[in-house]
C-alpha cells in the first residue's frame, strides 16, 4: 500500500494575521450614512405625494400577500392590477389553496398573518413607481418587487414579483 502524501501546501502567514487591516490613507469622499435612504427618486417628488404612494403600495402589498395565502378573494385587487398581474395572483392563490386543501378567498386560512414590514420606493417618472417590499410571515421573510404605473388618474400594478 502506498503512503498517503499530504496534499496541503504550506501557506505563509501574513503580518496582519488576526488583526484588522486598515487603510490609513485620507478619505476623498464623504462617509456613507449609517442608514441607507428609504426611497430613491430619479425624478423629484414632493414629500406628501411620496408618503401617500408609499402607504398605498403598503396596503396593496398587504392585500396581495393575503390573496396569495387564501385569506382574501383576488377580485379585491381587480381594479388596481393589469390583466397579467391579476391572472398571476389568481393562479398563485389557486395553487396555494390546492396545496392547503382550501378554497382561496372564502375565509381566513393562514395560521400566521403576513405583515408588510417595509416599503422602499423609487420614482422612475411622475407616472411610474417601483417598490421593494419586505414581508414577514412569523419568523420567515420574503421580498416582493412591485411596479405601479399611473393610468386614468389611478395607480395600476403592472408587475409583481415574489422572491
Amino acid at each position: 500500500m502506498e503512503a498517503m502524501t499530504d496534499l496541503r501546501v504550506p501557506v505563509p502567514v501574513a503580518s496582519t494575521q488576526g488583526t484588522l487591516a486598515l487603510a490609513l490613507l485620507p478619505r476623498s469622499e464623504p462617509p456613507m450614512s449609517a442608514r441607507p435612504p428609504r426611497a430613491a427618486a430619479i425624478v423629484p417628488i414632493e414629500r406628501r405625494l411620496r408618503a401617500s404612494i408609499e402607504e398605498w403600495a403598503r396596503r396593496f402589498a398587504q392585500a396581495a400577500v393575503e390573496i396569495v395565502g387564501g385569506d382574501r378573494p383576488v377580485s379585491q385587487l381587480l381594479r388596481w392590477t393589469a390583466p397579467d398581474v391579476y391572472a398571476d395572483l389568481h393562479r398563485r392563490a389557486l395553487l396555494v389553496g390546492r396545496a392547503g386543501g382550501h378554497q382561496p378567498g372564502l375565509s381566513r386560512v393562514q395560521q400566521v398573518r403576513p405583515q408588510v414590514r417595509s416599503v422602499h420606493t423609487c420614482f422612475v417618472s411622475h407616472d411610474v413607481v417601483e417598490a421593494g417590499v419586505h414581508v414577514r410571515y412569523g419568523e420567515r421573510s420574503r421580498a416582493i418587487a412591485v411596479r405601479f404605473e399611473r393610468r386614468d388618474q389611478r395607480w395600476i400594478c403592472t408587475a409583481l414579483d415574489f422572491s
